[in-house]
C-alpha cells in the first residue's frame, strides 16, 4: 500500500471522528482549545491503535487466507465503507430541522472515550485488512492518528460556525473513499 492510498484510507477512517467533532463544535457549552484539543488527542489515539489490534489479530491467521486475502480486504473496506454511506444518507434525513443531540453538554472525559470508541470500530477491521496486505501497521497507525487528529481539530471549528452542514456528508465521503481503496485493492490483486 503506497503513502497515497495510506492518506486516503486515513481520510476515509477519520470522517466519523470528524463527524462527531463537527457535532461536538456545534453542540457543547464550551468548545475552546482544550476542548479540541482532548477530541483530536482521543480519537486520533483510538483510530491508531485500533489498526494495531486489528493487525495482530488478522496476522495470526493470515496463512490460512492467503489465497483469498485480496478479496477479504475487499469485502471489509466495502462493507464498511457501504454501511457509512447507508449510515450518512440515513442521518441526514432524521436530522433535516432537528437540533442537537448533546445540546448545551460538557465534554467529559466519559463521553469522550465513548465517542474515540464508537468512531473508531471501523478501525479495527481495517487493521485486519492491513495484515492482509501486509502493510507496514506502525507507519499507517501514525499517519492514521495524525490524519484524524488533524480533521477533528478542523472540524471542532468548522461545528462551532457551520454546524451540521458538513457533517453527514463526511461519513458518505469517507464510505466512498474505503469502497474505493478496497476496489483498489481487489483490481491490484486480480490484475498482478
Amino acid at each position: 500500500m503506497g503513502f497515497g492510498e495510506l492518506v486516503f484510507l486515513a481520510v476515509g477512517l477519520a470522517m466519523d471522528a470528524f463527524a462527531v467533532s463537527v457535532t461536538n463544535g456545534m453542540c457543547l457549552k464550551k468548545c475552546g482549545l482544550k476542548e479540541i484539543f482532548a477530541m483530536a488527542l482521543t480519537f486520533g489515539l483510538f483510530q491508531a491503535a485500533m489498526p494495531l489490534v486489528g493487525f495482530w489479530g488478522g496476522s495470526f491467521f493470515y496463512e490460512q487466507i492467503k489465497a483469498v486475502d485480496h478479496w477479504i480486504a475487499f469485502g471489509l473496506l466495502a462493507f464498511l465503507g457501504v454501511r457509512m454511506i447507508i449510515e450518512g444518507i440515513k442521518s441526514q434525513k432524521q436530522t433535516e430541522g432537528e437540533g442537537c443531540e448533546i445540546e448545551g453538554s460538557v465534554l467529559t472525559v466519559k463521553l469522550l472515550l465513548v465517542q474515540g470508541v464508537a468512531t473508531s470500530i471501523d478501525a479495527l477491521a481495517v487493521g485486519i485488512s492491513l495484515s492482509v496486505v501486509q502493510a507496514n501497521i506502525f507507519f499507517a497507525a501514525v499517519i492514521i492518528g495524525l490524519i484524524t487528529a488533524l480533521l477533528c481539530s478542523v472540524a471542532s471549528g468548522v461545528g462551532r460556525r457551520f454546524g451540521t452542514m458538513l457533517n453527514d456528508k463526511a461519513e458518505i465521503l469517507g464510505g466512498i473513499i474505503l469502497v474505493g481503496i478496497g476496489t483498489r485493492i481487489l483490481i491490484s490483486h486480480l490484475m498482478g
